[in-house]
């Protein structure tokens, strides 16, 4: 007999998500519906606001992606207006992106997703020893003697026999779908721990280029701080040999501790390739090495795939078409004027109308609408977003580096190319994503410093700033590739003033809910399949969402400009 279980919310993500899983008799995840449980009214707050302060509204959508939402509001302001920045803001900002690609996937593998494939407390019976062994083979990481590892078991021990967990409490601890041996358990925890120590100096890239983390400075027309070698209140010397070694050590900790801990843990669940999903993969594409208005001269380059079909990249994405990308509102609490089912984001509405069920329920009715995210289509295929997407596309178009890094991964799991439709596939993509980027901050460094030893200091273009320069009525659109994936902002301006603001999160596209045609988002998509061990403890679930990385606060976010609340929606 069919039952459902609730996941509300799911932790150890940004915002709030719920699931609903329909089980068969077998324990089998029949069918799925994800709910985002809170509002977004940032694009209401936006109307009538200075176009260059636009950035600062919408960067603060979420404090986890701490620049992408910047990136694409400034791209998409300077596309409207018809700006080219100077060179070395392009460097600039991309060096930023990558930073944040390269923190972000840290962050979520150690932070976000480890837990979900290691038992913290299995690790308090491993063998130090052992487990010194074990580094030692897989990395010359330098922190890996049998007395590190034995003095960070006392220090978890302490923990657990204080009754005080702390950041490991409320897990499900014991769950026989974990695979690790102690000793494994006990070489991820430290590694956890280190972590969170190291993304700590990584981030001091975003305070020197833009002032501050979270939420550094951008500007229209290029980036906010000055550079002079020699100077004392701006770039200097000293902090562009900071940000060097920073580089350095980021990729050393990419090599040695991220890269060799994703193959050895997820060597013990290759069997686990449950969450393939919609096999339907989307990315705008970023890094330009050139212009932005030039996708050719993206690093991740831009396309989609179909049915999992690596044969075929389509490659005419054009995100201002109408055509092209859409939102429908079918099973989303909002209205469209005269009825209307789709809009491209051009001419897009944000008008909630909640009608879901009363407090308290137990079920959403999802034969109705139930939930916030509204449901964007691409060419009216739902679209799966991310790493996984940009790594597959990049892949089949025969990108010699990622090509080499997905070989690589693959052929030291033993998997097959299959593998990599799945929540493994998905979670291994983000490793090698990160290995990309932490190259790709050293590329722009490079590229920045050449600048600089030829005379070409400038990074900013004050004659974008005068708003008089701009035309009267005009849009625009802007996007990057955020951690979670493909990110669009379009803009309206009239009068100098914005007249309309939409935003396409990728939450937005992965987390929504189904369409007019009843065809599931991917979060749904992915869980359909999944086989539970103990449905009262949903660990497969969790482990199929986290490797989305969820971001709920992009995708349903309300504020006013003072922190204070606007409306109050009563839901679950």
């Amino acid at each position: 007999m069919a039952r459902k279980i609730v996941v509300d919310p799911i932790s150890r993500i940004e915002g709030h998500l719920r699931i609903e899983a329909v089980l068969g008799d077998d324990n089998v995840i029949n069918e799925a519906y994800s709910s985002g449980t809170m509002w977004r009214g940032l694009e209401i707050i936006l109307k009538g606001r200075d176009p260059r302060d636009a950035w600062a509204f919408t960067q603060r959508i979420c404090g986890v992606c701490t620049t992408v939402h910047a990136l694409a509001s400034v791209r998409c302001v300077e596309d409207a207006i018809g700006a080219t920045i100077p060179p070395n803001a392009r460097i600039i900002r991309n060096l930023m992106n990558a930073t944040q690609h390269t923190q972000d996937h840290l962050v979520h593998f150690y932070h976000l997703h480890a837990l979900d494939w290691v038992d913290v407390v299995s690790a308090l019976s491993a063998d130090p020893k052992q487990t010194s062994v074990i580094a030692q083979s897989i990395s010359p990481w330098p922190k890996s003697s049998p007395g590190y590892f034995s003095d960070l078991q006392k220090r978890l021990t302490a923990f657990v026999e204080s009754g005080q967990l702390g950041i490991f409490s409320n897990a499900y601890w014991g769950h026989s779908g974990y695979l690790l041996p102690p000793e494994v358990n006990l070489l991820a925890v430290a590694h956890y721990l280190e972590a969170l120590d190291f993304q700590k100096e990584i981030i001091k890239i975003h305070t020197v280029f833009g002032g501050k983390n979270p939420h550094p400075n951008y500007t229209i027309g290029g980036v906010a701080t000055a550079i002079d070698p020699d100077g004392s209140n701006v770039i200097n010397i000293e902090q562009l040999n900071m940000i060097k070694k920073i580089i350095d050590d980021t990729n050393t900790f990419i090599d040695q501790v991220y890269i060799p801990d994703l193959i050895a843990i997820a060597g013990y669940y290759k069997g686990w390739l449950h969450g393939g999903g919609l096999g339907n993969f989307l990315s705008y594409g970023d890094f330009p090495e050139t212009d932005i208005n030039d996708p050719s001269s993206y690093l991740w380059p831009r396309g989609a795939i179909l049915n999992k079909d690596l044969s075929t990249v389509y490659d005419d994405i054009d995100p201002k078409d109408p055509k092209h990308i859409t939102e429908e509102i079918a099973h989303s609490w909002y209205e469209y004027d005269r009825g209307m089912k789709k809009l491209h984001p051009f001419n897009g509405q944000t008008k909630p109308k909640y009608t879901g069920p009363e407090l308290p329920y137990k079920y959403l009715d999802t034969d109705k609408k139930y939930s916030w995210l509204k449901t964007p289509r691409w060419k009216d295929n739902p679209m799966e977003v991310g790493p996984l997407a940009r790594v597959l596309i990049a892949y089949a178009k025969g990108n010699d580096e990622i090509v080499g890094l997905v070989d690589y991964v693959l052929d030291q799991l033993k998997a097959p190319k299959a593998a990599l439709f799945s929540t493994l596939g998905r979670t291994a993509a983000r490793g090698i994503e990160c290995k990309q980027t932490a190259g790709l901050m050293r590329h722009y460094y490079d590229q920045l410093i050449a600048n600089i030893k030829a005379g070409d200091t400038r990074v900013f273009d004050d004659a974008l700033w005068d708003p008089e320069r701009w035309p009267d009525d005009c849009k625009g659109f802007g996007s990057t590739e955020a951690p979670r994936g493909a990110l669009g902002h379009w803009i309206h301006i009239k009068d100098r003033k914005i007249a309309d603001y939409q935003i396409v999160v990728p939450s937005t596209w992965n987390a929504s809910p189904r369409d007019a045609k009843g065809r599931s988002g991917a979060y749904e998509a992915a869980l359909k399949g999944t086989p539970m061990v103990d449905p009262e403890q949903p660990l497969e679930i969790l482990r199929t969402i986290h490797s989305f990385d969820p971001c709920l606060a992009c995708a349903s976010h309300i504020m006013d400009m003072n922190g204070n609340e606007i409306t109050t929606v009563k839901i679950v």
